[in-house]
Formats: structure tokens, C-alpha cells, sequence
């Protein structure tokens, strides 16, 4: 089984059944039948790569091209149109993608047009048409289904390869860990180029029979007003939407009164945060646990579980987990702090075009190194206590140090940069820079900013700038990071 034909026949068993409801119109099975076999018609017309990109906003445009580039038995890379123009053509080029299926809305709104040999626009297609006849091309369930790119270490993007067992399988572990049934209402504005958002607000409904609704820009009142109308059940999304939640003042206590389950991932959920949303609407939010690498599920806390707030939950079916010493790799007991590394069906294949990485990532058992500090309680639940890397997550998105220090180094004004992140109840972190400025220069912290938001994605820009007179240093005269973060 690979996903093209397990999506046909999902969408075969329900052709008039309404499946997804995004901004702009309704698709039922049989709509997302015919659009993928007209995007299928394209790749197979159109690319010679084994990998196609995506450059689609949240909606059932998405769902309907990956489909269609399934149909064609080749692999989905979708692209993160919240990155800089250079970052989104590397990506384009690393995954060796000789065409872009994208919104011409989005591309418009980017205000350029990515580099690559040939872009397709979902405008531009005739959807009225009759598409040529096909069947799903056959791959092997351990072919390639998706390359997801997720920051790497030196900041460049790193392709994560997610095989069609990958995908499916954790569909599976998500669907009978939360007891998914037909009736369900998924409601979300997570991206679809986030492993997140292409599993647990895409595969998941669509392969459950359930309706999905998205919006593709996150607005609290109106996602309010939109899981009531449409009587939502499930509702996914990041810490700092629940947050914006609460901000929605004519919300009541009955507003989200359909919700049997409210999940919160990418990004550590605040107990404040928690606590008060339950205050608010009744609703526990159940937080989960998962890496891109991952496909990403791997632990989801449950309404019922409430007595364990602060985990994330047991593991879902088919997982292991295990805490080890990361300076030993021996196996640690319950209860006590180690690393944290992850094996199961829904572990990734590895990095793609870079095999010196994959092999590092993975242990002697043929476990994920997930670079988590954690810990499992005698009864199984897990809790992420801290993280060994010092990548942020800012709004659920990763951001490493490194290529905003390397942006604030590039000033003339700036002898070396240092940056953190500090806790924030919208964003979950943000980023701070510290400046030591350099012999004879002088700048005001807004002037880096502004520099900043000129070169970076804006969720990457720092929030505040502390100018320094001394950098804190190690013997070596490395900035010293945590120095920095006790200095906040």
C-alpha cells in the first residue's frame, strides 16, 4: 500500500461526501479524484525528477496536489513559503525538483518567483475538464512519499525522508491512539509544509473518512466562530494560537463546546497557558510530542489523563522509546533525565543527499538520536524536560542561533552577536541578540533590527537587541550562550 492508492480509495468510498472545506470552496471524493488526476496528467507531462515541490497555502488545493503527484508514483516536497527567497530556492534545488506546483496568489504575494525549470500554476489548470483515465502508478510502500525540510544544524534546511510506510503508519498510531471515528471534524490553520500539518490535519482525516476544515491564515475570532459553525471536534494547533484564543472577547464558555479533543504540538505548552484555556472554555489541551523526523507523532497526552499535566503522554501504538546517558548511551531507569531516542515504523529514512548525518542521527539499535533531554514515569508517560541542541522554536518553527548571528555579524557597526531565546506566552520563544559593538563603531539596537527584518524571515528577526560591552566567553573565546540566557 502507498498513499496514492490508499487515497483513492478513501475518496472512492466517499465521491459525494464533503471531505475538506478551506477558505474558498468545498471538495468532495470525487473532486479530489478528478483534481489529482489532472495534477497527475501535469508531472507526468512536465517532470522528469522523482521529486515535485508544492508552493500551496493551507487548504484542499494542497491536499489535491500531493495526491495528484502521488498518483503519478513520485515524492512530494512541499516548500515553506514563510522562508527567504534564497533558503526556499535551495531547498528547491537540494531536493532536485524540475517543477513547482504552485498558488499563483501565493507566488504574487511572495513578491518573486522561485527559481526552478518549470512552475505550474493550480489557476492556470482546467479543472473542468476530463482527465486521462489511470490508476494509481504502483511504489513501493518504502519509496519515498515525502521530503520535509526542518532547519539543520549549520542552518541550511535538512530534507527529511519520509517513506510511504512512514506516513501511513503514523496515520494508523494517531487514528487508534485517539479513537478517530468517521464523525469527526478536523479544524486547523497549520501549515501543510509542516510535518504536523500534512499528517495530522491532511492524512489523518482524509484517510479516516472525516471532514477537514482549514484556514489559511490564523485569525482567533474568526477560528472561533469557525469551529462552532462547523460543529469541529478535533481542533490542532501550537501553543501560542491557544494563547490568541483566549484573547477573543467575545468568546464564552460554550464556544467550543463540540470539542472532544484540543491538540497542542510543536513547541512546549506552557501550563499557564493551559490552565487557563481549561479556566476559559472547559477544554483540557492535550498536549503532544513529535520530530519531523519522526512523520511527526509519537506521543499524545489524552483528555482523560489529565492527573499527568505536563506530559505528553504515553506512546502511541508501535513506538519505542527509551531515556539513555547521552555521554554513555546506557539505558536509564524511570523517572530519570536522559536522552531521549525513538525507534518504530514512522521513523524516517534519513536526510536526504546527506549520508555522513543520517548515520550520526541513528544509535547502534537503529534508534533516532532526537537530541531531547527527557524523562519516562513509571507508568509511562513522557516528559520532555529540556532540549541538548540549542535550536529555538519560535511559533512552532525552528530557528537556529547561528544564521541570525551570522546576519548581525554582517553589520559594520557590529564586533560579534550572541542570541538566545527568551520565553513568550504568544510565540512560545523568541529571539534575543546580544551585541558587542566593534572598536570605534556605534549603533542603536532598532538599526539591527530593521537590518535584520531585511534579511531574515520575520519570525527569525529578534525581538530585542542588548547592546554589551563585553561578550561572556569560554577559555577558547567561544560566546558563551548560556551566559547569555542567564543574563536575560
Amino acid at each position: 500500500m502507498n498513499l496514492g492508492m490508499a487515497l483513492t480509495w478513501s475518496f472512492l468510498k466517499r465521491a459525494k461526501r464533503v471531505l475538506i472545506e478551506d477558505d474558498s470552496r468545498e471538495y468532495r471524493g470525487a473532486d479530489l479524484l478528478v483534481a489529482g488526476a489532472h495534477i497527475a496528467d501535469v508531472v507526468d507531462g512536465k517532470s522528469g525528477s522523482s521529486r515535485v515541490g508544492i508552493l500551496v497555502p493551507t487548504s484542499g488545493a494542497f491536499a489535491a496536489a500531493a495526491y495528484g503527484v502521488w498518483l503519478a508514483g513520485k515524492t512530494i516536497v512541499p516548500l515553506n513559503y514563510l522562508s527567504e527567497q534564497e533558503t526556499l530556492e535551495y531547498v528547491i534545488d537540494d531536493a532536485g525538483c524540475d517543477l513547482v506546483i504552485a498558488s499563483k496568489k501565493l507566488v504574487e504575494h511572495l513578491g518573486y518567483v522561485p527559481k526552478c525549470k518549470t512552475i505550474v500554476y493550480l489557476e492556470d489548470l482546467n479543472f473542468k475538464s476530463l482527465p486521462s483515465p489511470r490508476l494509481p502508478r504502483w511504489t513501493s510502500s518504502e519509496d519515498l512519499a515525502v521530503v520535509l525540510y526542518t532547519s539543520g544544524t549549520s542552518g541550511k534546511p535538512k530534507g527529511v525522508m519520509l517513506t510511504h510506510t512512514n506516513m501511513l503508519s503514523n496515520v494508523g498510531q494517531i487514528h487508534e491512539h485517539i479513537a478517530i471515528m468517521p464523525s469527526d471534524v478536523f479544524y486547523g490553520v497549520l501549515p501543510q509544509f509542516h510535518s504536523f500539518g500534512i499528517t495530522g490535519l491532511t492524512l489523518l482525516p482524509l484517510l479516516s473518512g472525516c471532514k477537514a476544515v482549514y484556514a489559511a491564515r490564523f485569525m482567533p475570532k474568526r477560528v472561533i466562530g469557525g469551529i462552532g459553525k462547523q460543529g469541529a471536534t478535533i481542533y490542532i494547533g501550537i501553543p501560542s494560537m491557544y494563547n490568541a484564543l483566549m484573547t477573543v472577547k467575545s468568546a464564552t464558555v460554550d464556544s467550543l463546546t463540540t470539542v472532544r479533543i484540543a491538540i497542542s504540538g510543536g513547541e512546549p505548552l506552557p501550563r499557564d497557558v493551559s490552565d487557563r484555556f481549561f479556566e476559559r472554555f472547559g477544554v483540557r489541551i492535550c498536549e503532544a510530542y513529535g520530530l519531523t523526523e519522526t512523520a511527526p507523532g509519537t506521543n499524545i497526552m489524552l483528555p482523560e489523563e489529565e492527573d499527568k499535566i505536563g506530559s505528553v503522554g504515553r506512546t502511541l501504538p508501535g513506538v519505542i522509546e527509551r531515556i539513555v546517558d547521552p555521554a554513555t548511551g546506557d539505558e536509564l531507569g524511570a523517572d530519570v533525565d536522559g536522552e531521549l531516542r525513538i525507534g518504530g515504523p514512522n521513523v524516517m529514512k534519513g536526510y536526504l543527499n546527506q549520508p555522513e548525518l543520517t548515520a550520526e542521527v541513528f544509535d547502534e539499535l537503529g534508534h533516532l538520536r532526537t537530541g531531547d533531554m527527557a524523562r519516562i514515569d513509571s507508568d509511562g508517560f513522557l516528559y520532555i524536560t529540556g532540549r541538548i541542541k540549542e535550536m529555538l522554536i519560535v511559533g512552532g518553527e525552528n530557528v537556529f542561533p547561528r544564521e541570525i548571528e551570522e546576519v548581525l555579524n554582517a553589520h559594520p557597526s557590529v564586533g560579534v552577536s550572541g542570541v538566545v531565546g527568551q520565553h513568550d506566552p504568544m510565540r512560545g520563544e523568541v529571539p534575543v541578540g546580544f551585541v558587542e559593538v566593534a572598536e570605534g563603531e556605534s549603533v542603536e539596537p532598532d538599526e539591527l533590527i530593521h537590518w535584520c527584518r531585511d534579511r531574515l524571515a520575520g519570525y527569525k528577526v529578534p525581538r530585542r537587541i542588548v547592546l554589551v560591552e563585553e561578550m561572556p566567553r569560554n577559555a577558547t573565546g567561544k560566546v558563551l550562550r548560556r551566559a547569555l540566557s542567564e543574563m536575560l
